[in-house]
């Protein structure tokens, strides 16, 4: 638990001072070095009085009920409500960012819902929800509260989901995802000149993450990657991103290649179109991915679940609405038997494509 120094502050482990005085902090691979009253580039942390504080605990850009495949998670729980919230700021600087009303957001009037841990995991609760997802910007900057609602989730029966980009130092890395129970990550891109450039970071970390989620915990995960024109969308780099998943991650790690609409800093490039996310899906498909989808645009065959092994059609999907179950209570392939991977209830959920704003 946290130890609150005053109202939305609260103090943080991952720091150290430097023999100039100033205090690095050590949450994230940018390592920001900050003179005391000085913010890092999240906005969220900040040196006071010789320590990293985190200012923005308690406190939301808002809450709302989705559909989990909106995270997007297509092996865990489908078609269950998620009850979803996220603060303000990023550690990362993406150029293309969709949220960037929020996470790039420098003025705490943003974060106008307040809500504790328990109310958070109540409220939840109380809402028929079966997960909480830490989400609209990255909850590595909103660790303790992250990790101090996840508590209070699991104290509930309930289940953690980060929406996140990975970009997380190795010890902060293992207390957060000790208590998750699923991730969608951003796999922004393939190549540390895309990282350097258009987002602020370097890929490696990333990588580093992804091989940490894989074979050292539990952690259900998913892959998203903005297709973007003329940046990621190469045939040479979707091959490689691709051979690299299947290769060191597995082949049952989902993948999700979604639809970029100009926004932010990258006005001048165009709309996705719906044949660059085929051609990623099927590149993937092609080097042994099992589950690859499309998103941000309505194509039900490429959205929707196949068996590995025979081909019958598991989970159809119209958007965020089930169509189609064809798994029996275990997760199996009703034709052929064999296992799909993910975490199934033995029932779909019906919540659909709705979006319910909660308030406190």
């Amino acid at each position: 638990m946290a130890t609150i120094i005053s109202e939305n502050t609260v103090t943080t482990r991952y720091w150290h001072t430097l023999d100039d005085e100033r205090v690095q902090c050590d949450l994230c691979p940018r390592f920001c070095k900050l003179h005391d009253g000085q913010r890092g580039l999240c906005f969220v942390r900040q040196n006071l009085g010789s320590q990293i504080v985190m200012t923005s605990y308690g406190r939301s850009s808002g809450f709302a009920i989705d559909p989990i495949e909106k995270k997007p998670l297509n092996h865990f729980l489908p078609g269950t409500p998620i009850f979803s919230f996220g603060t303000a700021g990023c550690n990362l600087a993406c150029k293309f960012c969709q949220n960037w009303d929020i996470s790039k957001s420098r003025e705490m009037d943003t974060l106008m819902s307040r809500a504790s841990p328990e109310a958070i995991a109540q409220a939840a609760l109380d809402h028929g929800c079966s997960s909480v997802a830490y989400t609209y910007n990255d909850p590595v900057i909103f660790h303790e509260y992250a990790i101090d609602t996840a508590q209070a989730c699991r104290e509930r029966g309930l289940k953690s989901v980060a929406v996140t980009a990975g970009y997380v130092c190795a010890e902060p890395r293992a207390e957060f995802y000790q208590w998750m129970d699923a991730a969608n990550v951003d796999l922004k891109a393939f190549s540390e000149d895309f990282y350097h450039r258009i987002t602020g970071g370097h890929l490696q970390p990333v990588l580093e993450t992804l091989l940490y989620l894989k074979h050292e915990t539990q952690v259900w995960f998913e892959l998203t990657t903005l297709i973007i024109p003329g940046e990621n969308d190469s045939e040479a780099e979707l091959e490689a991103m691709t051979q690299w998943v299947v290769e060191k991650l597995g082949p049952d790690v989902p993948m999700h290649f979604t639809a970029f609409h100009p926004d932010w800093k990258m006005m001048d490039k165009p709309h996705t179109p719906a044949s660059s996310l085929l051609l990623a899906r099927s590149i993937a498909l092609k080097n042994g991915v099992r589950y690859a989808y499309v998103g941000n645009v309505n194509d039900k065959a490429a959205e929707s679940t196949y068996c590995h092994q025979c081909g019958e059609l598991l989970i159809g999907r119209d958007w965020y609405v089930l169509s189609d179950w064809n798994l029996d209570a275990k997760g199996n392939c009703r034709f052929c038997g064999t296992k799909c991977a993910g975490l199934f209830n033995p029932q779909p959920g019906d919540w659909g494509a709705k979006r319910q704003a909660v308030r406190f």
